[in-house]
């Protein structure tokens, strides 16, 4: 591991935050500057200030990447230094490209504002300009722009501010953190094409979390404990976070790795970390050899908290990537080209993962807090004193193990009637070809069993669980079957969607759950004759029929 340390003169860069101004004669001042640090601007409001920046300088382009259900368009900055603002010029100019997210949940809405600010004091201020050397920035302001609309006092009642905020899902019921993979949304497909089109090389992801009250403004989340390419895991665990932690803990807004409580609410039952699957940001980002920064900032510190420590952390690791852009793009060019290679299936994928039981100690600084029973509900009550805070020694359950893995494939092929696969998968990246005349193929698959849906639908899908049994048969394909070779950069993405053991796969989804509905069915009083002869020419047949059938 290198000592953060030696890398410090790299990474510096500005550490002071600038003088927020929020007076009523700066022009420019963001609303939620000009609200005393309270409010976030509507959806029109924001695209005003988008456009305004547009207007002011050469370096920002504004610009839009979908349609909402509701007809709102889906708002995108683009920062460059020379003006550069299409994927082909950034990437001749050698720039490394990070796509930084807000508003994908509107409740949680800290970075949409914090992102405003940081665009502001680079192209108009001309502050930070060290930070666009090597980095051409994407910003989505706000993903949900439904949602974000539906604003409110109490859509998020435990959370201290802003003082109306968005909801949380689309105007479809859809959270979008849940749809990267599937990609049912509209916003979600337009956001993918938009990721395949810029393919960008550093993502940041901009949440609020609650749980447990404690002293961190913010928590980040990275993919380095499996799931993704292990050179990637290597540098965001070995250089990111220890320049990440130390930065921020000196600008005052220490961050510790995102986690749950063992036991909810109670910080000292100890802490759990986990890997993040593709129906998730992170997780889709490590299925696409890139590494995806989630930000959870802690939902109970005021607003005005929440959103300078997202600057700070922005402009932190903006900093670092700036100084490590050559670094970070031969990583995702090496990532790339192992996903392609033979040698990629040479041992088996892993598509789940659950902790091993072991832990570590570490320090947490949390608040001081009591444990009463309510005398509303019976449970316990969970009393934090904010005023108190406290360092506890935790047992911190971080070490992974595979659960389910699967030898991944020359190819994966499927016949033309599933058209709604097909639709998706130039989303992911996915190249792939099409039968012009029918085919006899040896190929691997599964016949399900003991097969069974939950009982209410999830992410507008009936999903399901099976088991299987796998056979080796030869099969014939109808002209326009569908090929998916997997030398190419797109693997880890096909084999989650194509894996029946991947807790996302479209099959676990519901994709293809009409494949288990039986359709043609028989007379008895046809049937019973047959029956007879049958059993006539072989009795064992009775017996047979006795037994407990799996479905």
């Amino acid at each position: 591991m290198i000592k953060t340390r030696l890398l410090r003169p790299l990474f510096l860069g500005l550490a002071i935050l600038p003088l927020m101004l929020s007076g009523q004669d700066d022009p420019w001042a963001t609303y939620y500057e000009k609200s005393g640090f309270v409010a976030t601007p509507r959806y029109d409001e924001t695209i005003a200030f988008c456009k305004k920046l547009d207007e002011a300088s050469p370096w920002v382009k504004y610009t839009t990447f979908g349609i909402s259900p509701q007809g709102r368009r889906l708002p995108l900055l683009i920062l460059d230094r020379s003006g550069n603002a299409d994927p082909a010029s950034v990437k001749r100019s050698g720039n490394l490209v990070l796509m930084v997210q807000a508003g994908i949940h509107p409740g949680e809405i800290d970075g949409k504002d914090a992102g405003l600010m940081l665009f502001r004091d680079i192209a108009i201020r001309q502050e930070h300009l060290d930070l666009l050397e090597h980095v051409t920035i994407l910003f989505i302001p706000v993903l949900n722009v439904d949602g974000h609309e539906r604003f409110g006092p109490y859509n998020r009642i435990n959370q201290d501010g802003p003082e109306e905020m968005g909801w949380r899902t689309t105007a479809q019921n859809l959270n979008l953190n849940r749809d990267f993979l599937k990609a049912d949304a509209p916003e979600m497909q337009a956001w993918l094409k938009l990721f395949q089109l810029w393919l960008p090389d550093f993502f940041i992801d901009i949440h609020a979390t609650d749980g447990a009250d404690y002293q961190y403004a913010s928590t980040y989340g990275l993919e380095v404990l499996g799931n993704m390419d292990p050179a990637l895991s290597q540098w965001a665990q070995d250089l990111l976070v220890p320049v990440m932690e130390e930065q921020m803990d000196a600008a005052g807004y220490p961050v510790f790795p995102y986690v749950t409580f063992r036991t909810w609410h109670d910080p000292r039952s100890g802490l759990r970390a986990g890997v993040g699957s593709p129906r998730y940001s992170t997780g889709y980002l490590a299925a696409q050899n890139r590494i995806g920064l989630l930000v959870e900032n802690h939902m109970l510190k005021d607003y005005r908290t929440r959103v300078t420590a997202t600057y700070e952390l922005l402009r932190i690791v903006t900093s670092m990537l700036n100084a490590e852009a050559g670094r970070v793009m031969d990583l995702n060019h090496l990532a790339d080209q192992a996903a392609a290679s033979p040698a990629f299936r040479s041992s088996a994928f892993p598509l789940d993962f659950a902790p091993t039981g072991d832990s570590v100690m570490v320090r947490f600084r949390g608040v001081e807090y009591d444990i009463e029973k309510s005398g509303l509900t019976g449970a316990d009550w969970f009393r934090y004193h904010t005023d108190q805070p406290a360092e506890f020694t935790l047992p911190y359950f971080r070490d992974q193990k595979v659960t389910a893995s699967a030898r991944l494939p020359e190819a994966y092929i499927y016949p033309p009637e599933w058209s709604q696969i097909t639709e998706r998968l130039p989303l992911h990246g996915i190249q792939y070809k099409v039968l012009s005349t029918p085919a006899k193929v040896t190929v691997r698959s599964f016949k399900f069993r003991n097969y069974k849906w939950n009982s209410q639908p999830f992410e507008g899908r009936i999903s399901m669980t099976t088991e299987w049994d796998t056979l080796i048969e030869i099969r014939e394909y109808p002209a326009g079957s569908v090929v998916i070779d997997m030398n190419q950069r797109s693997s880890r993405a096909i084999a989650h969607i194509f894996e029946p053991a991947s807790r996302d796969s479209y099959l676990s989804w519901g994709f293809f759950n009409s494949i288990f509905e039986q359709k043609e069915y028989f007379e008895t009083y046809v049937m019973e004759e047959i029956a007879r002869e049958m059993i006539a020419e072989k009795p064992e047949l009775k017996q047979e029929l006795k037994k407990p059938q799996e479905r």
